[in-house]
């Protein structure tokens, strides 16, 4: 079997490898969920999407799959969970074996985005707005996504490669 494999790619390529209108998955990785987060086609703004209550990775793997089809995925930004000093603890390598795992079945580029700080900013937000705290245990972890992946439009915008 050929099968087209994802690849690792850097922020600075990112806009090349996406074809146009073509959205982007962002993803908050954690040990018990995925928070997710899907573009507009314009790639002006993230929105939270459902977390994956993580099971097996085959199992998640199949849910982001049938979202990627549904949502005209172009490229996955995966928050890369650095320690505060900018080093890679055992967090950081899951991450980046999640990443090798996903590019054997998806044929998607990749990028890591420093999530430092997403989580609090989430949080910060939530309780902005007033949600209580049940309400935030269920949508922090998007929330922390569309951090995530707002952080990288926002980069595309300030380099001027944003729907190019």
């Amino acid at each position: 079997m050929n099968e087209q494999k994802g690849q690792i790619i850097d922020i600075e390529t990112l806009a090349e490898a996406l074809p146009r209108g073509a959205r982007l998955l962002g993803l908050d990785l954690g040990t018990k969920t995925i928070g997710l987060a899907v573009s507009d086609a314009g790639l002006t703004l993230a929105s939270p999407r459902t977390v994956i209550k993580r099971k097996k990775f085959m199992a998640d793997l199949e849910i982001l799959k049938a979202l990627i089809a549904a949502e005209n995925i172009g490229a996955i930004v995966l928050g890369l969970p650095l320690n505060m000093d900018g080093s890679e603890g055992p967090r950081a390598q899951a991450t980046r074996a999640f990443a090798r795992n996903m590019m054997q079945h998806v044929a998607l580029p990749i990028v890591f985005w420093d999530e430092r700080l997403s989580t609090v900013a989430a949080e910060r937000s939530l309780l902005e707005q007033d949600v209580s705290r049940a309400k935030r245990a269920e949508r922090i972890d998007s929330a922390a996504a569309s951090f995530i992946l707002q952080g990288v439009l926002d980069r595309l915008y300030s380099a001027g490669t944003r729907g190019t």
